[in-house]
């Protein structure tokens, strides 16, 4: 008794000419999204690189000589992942929820001497306490806001 094999039929690559203005128009929604981008600096093989990639999107990595431009690139590889899988109808992961079971406010219990302390720098500061503790905290961790780039050193 001879067994059907399953056969999948060969996918060809739908775009090979200008995009379509729906697929364009999908793609552009999609890269509106905020994405995650990873960056790391390769000196492992060959002349060293900054590699990027998208977690979310499998397969979707790049590379420059310069961060800027590995960032370039990256955002030209999502938009070619994107288009292909707009045109092939897969599913296209969304965005990363990184932090849904925080809400950005939590309360701490501090000796009175330092909320004093805090309170008379904050004022000498002319700042808010909320806004000198969270520059404190921000700096012990090593945090910035995106989209921020730390002074250029003098």
């Amino acid at each position: 008794m001879a067994t059907a094999e399953k056969v999948t039929p060969e996918r060809k690559l739908p775009l090979t000419g200008p995009v379509p203005a729906d697929i364009a128009e999908k793609v552009a929604e999609y890269m509106r999204l905020p994405y995650t981008i990873t960056m790391v600096y390769d000196t492992s093989g060959g002349p060293p690189a900054w590699v990027v990639g998208v977690e979310e999107l499998p397969g979707c990595l790049s590379q420059g000589d310069t961060p800027d431009e590995a960032i370039s690139m990256i955002r030209e590889a999502m938009e070619g992942w994107l288009e292909v899988a707009v045109a092939y109808g897969d599913e296209i992961p969304p965005p990363k929820d990184h932090f849904p079971e925080h809400s950005g406010k939590f309360q701490v219990r501090l000796p009175v001497g330092l909320h004093g302390k805090l309170a008379a720098v904050a004022k000498e500061q002319e700042v808010s306490l909320n806004q000198l503790v969270t520059a404190i905290l921000a700096e012990g961790v090593g945090w910035r806001p995106a989209g921020t780039r730390k002074a250029p050193r003098t």
